[in-house]
């Protein structure tokens, strides 16, 4: 058992540490209040080679294993969480089904794209009704002659305003009172299609929220992606891939939480000693720092096991699970050590909490992936 990093893996860390904090870090603050999308930041990495970072290199990816990614992931959120949900979900949501289950032109015309930048991934899953119960999706795609006739809405779908287009769930059928659901790429400048971002969040602000409406839009029967029924499965195998994702993004927010913490620790003094001479400090640090480095071994494993190509989705959703609930147990924990200062923006650990708070909700809730290990051990 091997848990040192590959010589490539500790080149990305490095490089992308580095990034994170000579450029995405400085303007976090403000893309927090401004709510501005970080595009110049994207372009950077675009020209880095870290948009198609998991992706063959045919496509113009980069040809790195899902470990890299996780890396890559949760240096940008340690840096600036918007920066790194966008990132997220543009490789395992917006890529990754196009990958997995996308035909060699499909790939070549939509993949192709994602990885040079030149249009961010996104997946059009969610619906005002079919949240964690993704089986409710009411958007329909009937047939008309060559093409199908889609109408319906998304909810809350990241990216959509920077992407050119995306896959999406949607009803091809009702069968015996089952509803097949199938995947469709769809670009976002059809013909009836629009894209409302007016959402206001609670906290990842600077990045794209959006709102999908889909009025009679037009898209060839070739546009299916994957096997016609199967979208349902294609979209569970999706939601694992993106769990490690959001695993990464909340070591990397732990981990922002507890650097503030401690260095603030050093320098504060109450009662003629700093706060790190406390033991009551000491031991919230010494529990911060372990449960951190207990989910970044959780990410690393699942996401090694997808490398290797075997099961990952128990590990998955364990990684999602624990390392969600622990960054916002890390922020609370930090915004205690700062104590009032804790309490305001510039010292950034507020920004933290508000932004963790959505790990625990997207890509399947807390609850819903207790519901997933259950399943894996046999309840």
């Amino acid at each position: 058992m091997n848990f040192d990093l590959t010589q490539e893996q500790q080149m990305i860390r490095k490089t992308i540490h580095e990034f994170a904090d000579e450029v995405v870090a400085p303007g976090a603050i403000e893309r927090d209040k401004t709510k501005e999308f970080p595009k110049e930041i994207f372009k950077q990495l675009a020209d880095m080679g870290m948009m198609g970072l998991p992706f063959a290199e045919e496509y113009e990816g980069a040809g790195a294993d899902t470990v890299s990614f996780a890396i890559v992931t949760e240096e940008l959120s340690r840096a600036c969480a918007s920066t790194g949900i966008t990132y997220s979900a543009h490789i395992s949501l917006g890529g990754a089904p196009l990958n997995l289950f996308g035909t060699e032109e499909q790939k070549q015309k939509y993949l192709v794209p994602i990885c040079t930048g030149e249009s961010f991934g996104a997946f059009g899953l969610t619906e005002p009704n079919a949240g964690s119960d993704a089986g409710g999706t009411q958007t329909t795609a009937k047939e008309d002659g060559g093409d199908f006739v889609i109408n319906g809405n998304k909810s809350f779908i990241t990216n959509a305003s920077y992407a050119k287009h995306l896959a999406l769930t949607a009803i091809t059928a009702v069968k015996d009172g089952k509803k097949e659901i199938s995947a469709i790429i769809v670009p976002t400048d059809a013909e009836g299609f629009t894209v409302i971002n007016n959402y206001e969040k609670m906290g990842l602000n600077a990045s794209n929220t959006t709102e999908l409406v889909l009025e009679n839009v037009r898209v060839p029967q070739e546009n299916l992606l994957g096997k016609r029924g199967n979208g349902f499965r294609q979209f569970l195998v999706t939601l694992d891939g993106g769990r490690i994702g959001i695993g990464a993004m909340a070591v990397g927010i732990a981990q922002a939480a507890f650097d503030r913490a401690l260095r603030y620790s050093k320098e504060r003094k109450q009662f003629g000693k700093t706060l790190s001479e406390f033991q009551v400090t000491q031991f919230k640090l010494a529990d911060m720092a372990m449960k951190i480095e207990l989910a970044r071994t959780m990410v690393y494993k699942a996401a090694w096991l997808k490398d290797q190509g075997r099961a990952f989705g128990k590990e998955a959703a364990m990684c999602k699970l624990y390392a969600s609930e622990i960054a916002m147990e890390v922020a609370d924990q930090a915004i205690q050590i700062h104590g009032g200062y804790g309490y305001m923006k510039e010292y950034e650990v507020e920004r933290f909490m508000r932004d963790a708070k959505l790990l625990e909700i997207g890509e399947g809730t807390s609850e819903v992936q207790r519901m997933v290990i259950a399943r894996h051990i046999g309840c």
